[in-house]
């Protein structure tokens, strides 16, 4: 079955990820653009280095075309945030990207945008794959691509240069040029070199690149910039006294931060030093977004320049929508995604990344020492991050236990409050925090918990896991 989740639908290459299931996506979004009255508008497609990357997009837009739809095909492996730019920049209402992002290598996906460049929401994508799931493959209308270019139902662009120079105008080029750091940049067998690289070149940065070369295994790692997946890019920093390595997922639309001495620099510290780096140096006002299961941290930074600290569930369609409410000035998660206001809706890793920096580069510090003034000033907290393959089975009953029954192990501190508005969190008095939740992109349980140590929100994990049955090897 075709089941779209957070991050739009993800399946195994050749399970459910198949020529005949792509193809009942692309009609089921091809008629409902009809029914809609926009298919002359026309969608853009794109797809990255991923196995079946290209072929999947080429049937995607057969079907489309084929259904009637105008098709803008971007004719290179781009990043996704490109495809987001483009569909909001052309003013087109729907938009779909080939990639399964940070998965392993087995999978593929689609994620799909509507108007203005956004994350499609779950009210949009479920009717999309319940209709893709009844539909008769042999009802399908197709054109062969080359056909359908000749007819120009399928027009070839290249939306690059446009998306590039709209990041390049988003941050300080002379800033950089001034400061010249020297950056290491992993795109980790992805799509983001090329991007990145021409920003920072036109920044006059000196810039060293490991795993650039297409490879669909992703050298054998998850292509998510994690502590486990960065130790060539550290071991790079450290060679090359770089002052920062910058590393990306495979659709480049998160990044991973290495600082100047070669220690991982968390997703969580990323988002805060950039939400206090456009607060306290460049003078910007507005609220922070972050999902349930993102550093509290943001908080006190937020509070501290009387700003709001917005809470949403999982899922950056969720951010999106939080800071268009709020009118917010950033809105991130822990996994690495984050934007800014005037940017795209969306996460972006190349401009995240040339906003860092800029960062850098303005402020005359470290990243190290950036880190080291944020806790001298806000406290420290750290987060414990862990995640178990689920069977069936066993989501059922951390379902029942967790979910239905609403039972907790004793944590050995105060609860405020208990949400379940998005798995389970619990809030402790001081300030301290742990959620259990399903992941809406792969069968796994993710547990995380923050506290002012290492050992103390490990410690919260690790009495969740035991309690549940799950094996914890801290």
């Amino acid at each position: 079955m075709i089941e779209f989740g957070t991050g739009g639908w993800r399946a195994v290459i050749g399970d459910v990820f198949t020529r005949a299931n792509i193809r009942r996506v692309a009609a089921a979004l091809a008629r409902r653009m009809v029914r809609e009255g926009c298919a002359d508008r026309g969608l853009c497609i794109g797809y990255d280095r991923r196995f079946l990357s290209r072929e999947a997009a080429i049937w995607f837009s057969e079907v489309a075309a084929g259904e009637g739809v105008k098709v803008y095909f971007v004719n290179l492996n781009c990043p996704t945030p490109q495809i987001m730019f483009t569909v909001k920049n052309m003013y087109l209402p729907y938009g779909a990207m080939i990639t399964a992002s940070h998965n392993p290598a087995v999978y593929n996906g689609i994620k799909l945008f509507t108007l203005g460049g956004r994350d499609a929401s779950q009210e949009f994508t479920d009717p999309i794959g319940q209709e893709a799931n009844e539909l008769d493959e042999n009802g399908i209308r197709s054109i062969p691509f080359d056909q359908a270019k000749q007819e120009k139902r399928i027009l070839l662009i290249d939306p690059r240069d446009s998306y590039l120079d709209s990041i390049m105008k988003q941050v300080s080029v002379d800033a950089i040029r001034a400061r010249r750091p020297r950056v290491v940049l992993d795109p980790m067998f992805g799509v983001g070199h090329t991007g990145l690289m021409t920003i920072l070149y036109t920044a006059r940065c000196d810039i060293d690149v490991i795993n650039d070369n297409h490879d669909a295994f992703f050298g054998g790692h998850l292509p998510a910039p994690t502590p486990e997946t960065l130790v060539d890019l550290q071991h790079a920093v450290r060679t090359h006294h770089a002052d920062v390595g910058i590393a990306m997922d495979g659709d480049a639309d998160r990044l991973g931060i290495i600082d100047e001495k070669g220690n991982y620099v968390s997703a969580n510290e990323v988002l805060v030093l950039l939400y206090y780096y456009l607060l306290a140096y460049k003078g910007l006002r507005g609220a922070v977004v972050r999902n349930i299961a993102t550093t509290h941290l943001l908080d006190k930074v937020a509070a501290a320049y009387g700003q709001q600290c917005v809470e949403v569930p999982v899922g950056f369609k969720h951010i999106s929508s939080g800071m268009d409410q709020h009118n917010a000035l950033i809105g991130g998660e822990s996994s690495g995604g984050l934007t800014v206001r005037g940017h795209i809706s969306g996460k972006d890793g190349l401009y995240a990344a040339s906003l860092l920096v800029e960062m850098l580069s303005v402020t005359g510090k470290s990243m190290s020492e950036l880190v080291q003034e944020i806790y001298a000033r806000f406290g420290e907290a750290h987060t414990g991050e862990y995640d178990w393959e689920l069977t069936a089975d066993l989501k059922k009953e951390i379902q029942r236990i967790v979910i239905t029954e609403h039972q907790l192990p004793d944590f050995g501190k105060e609860i405020a409050k208990v949400s379940y508005y998005d798995g389970c969190k619990v809030y402790f008095t001081d300030d301290s925090w742990i959620i259990i939740r399903f992941s809406g992109t792969e069968p796994r349980l993710r547990i995380f918990a923050e506290s002012d140590t290492v050992r103390s929100a490990r410690r919260l994990v690790r009495i969740a896991a035991q309690f549940l049955g799950l094996p914890f090897n801290d």
